[in-house]
C-alpha cells in the first residue's frame, strides 16, 4: 500500500519516526524469519500416537492423561465425521426430494453405519466420560461376545445344546 504524502511537518516527522522504528522490524521479518518458516495450514497439525490405556501401567498417570488426551482427540473426528455424514444424507435427501429414497441410498448407508460403528464405540457412557470408561465398555463387549456371540444377534446355539446335552 503507497504511502500518502504527509499534509503538513507533523506528519512527516511521524511518519519518519515509524519508519525508523518498523524498517528493521519488517528486514529482520522478511530476511530471516519468514524463509526459516515452515509453510503448512494450522489445521493440517500431525498429532503423534500416544500409548492407548491398556498400554499403560496402573500407577502412571501421566501415560493416562496423555491416553486420555488421545481418546478425546479421537471421538472429537469421529464425531465431526459422523456430523459430515449427517450433512451429506440431509443434502442429498433435500436435494432429490422426490426420488431421495433411491439416489441417497448410498449415502444413507454408510451415515448408518458410521452411526452404528461411533454408537458401538462411544454410546451409553454418559456426558462425562474418559478412556478408561470406554475401555471397561469395550472389554465388556469383547467378553460378551466371547461368551454370546457378536451383539444383536442372540444367543448362540452351542450354549443352549451344551446345557440340554448334560
Amino acid at each position: 500500500m503507497p504511502e500518502v504524502e504527509a499534509r503538513n511537518v507533523v506528519e512527516r516527522f511521524f511518519n519518519s519516526v515509524r519508519r525508523m522504528l518498523e524498517g528493521p522490524v519488517v528486514w529482520v521479518r522478511e530476511s530471516i524469519v519468514e524463509p526459516n518458516q515452515q509453510d503448512y495450514p494450522w489445521y493440517h497439525q500431525k498429532f503423534r500416537r500416544v500409548p492407548t490405556i491398556d498400554e499403560c501401567y496402573t500407577d502412571d498417570p501421566i501415560c493416562y492423561f496423555e491416553a486420555n488426551c488421545q481418546y478425546k482427540r479421537d471421538r472429537q473426528v469421529d464425531t465431526e465425521i459422523l456430523n459430515i455424514l449427517r450433512t451429506r444424507f440431509e443434502e442429498c435427501h433435500m436435494y432429490e426430494a422426490p426420488d431421495h429414497f433411491e439416489r441417497c441410498k448410498e449415502i444413507k448407508r454408510q451415515y448408518e453405519e458410521a452411526a452404528g460403528n461411533w454408537f458401538t464405540k462411544y454410546g451409553d457412557l454418559g456426558a462425562y466420560h474418559n478412556v478408561r470408561s470406554a475401555y471397561m465398555k469395550q472389554k465388556h463387549r469383547l467378553l460378551w461376545e466371547r461368551k454370546y456371540g457378536p451383539v444383536g444377534e442372540g444367543i448362540r446355539d452351542d450354549q443352549n445344546t451344551e446345557k440340554s446335552d448334560s
